[in-house]
């Protein structure tokens, strides 16, 4: 079963009541990098990105990027 890395700040703001407005100011990043990590909507990571968030929200990296199984075609059918 294939994996992925998933971006979990979706969830991780949500629970604190943050929003992505708020994170770029405690962050120090763009609104459109913050949009894009808070929905899933990234092929590649910026590090300073990913350590600017972490360090902001107190996180470590894997509370901010998961790996989730994907299933084959072949498991779906």
């Amino acid at each position: 079963m294939p994996v992925r890395v998933k971006s979990n700040l979706k969830a991780i703001l949500d629970e604190r009541n943050i929003s992505i407005r708020q994170l770029t100011g405690m962050a120090g990043i763009s609104f459109e990098s913050a949009r894009r990590l808070y929905n899933d909507d990234t092929k590649q990571y910026q590090r300073d990105t990913l350590g600017a968030v972490c360090n902001a929200l107190n996180i470590e990296i894997g509370e901010l990027l998961i790996l989730v199984k994907e299933p084959t075609k072949s498991e779906d059918e």
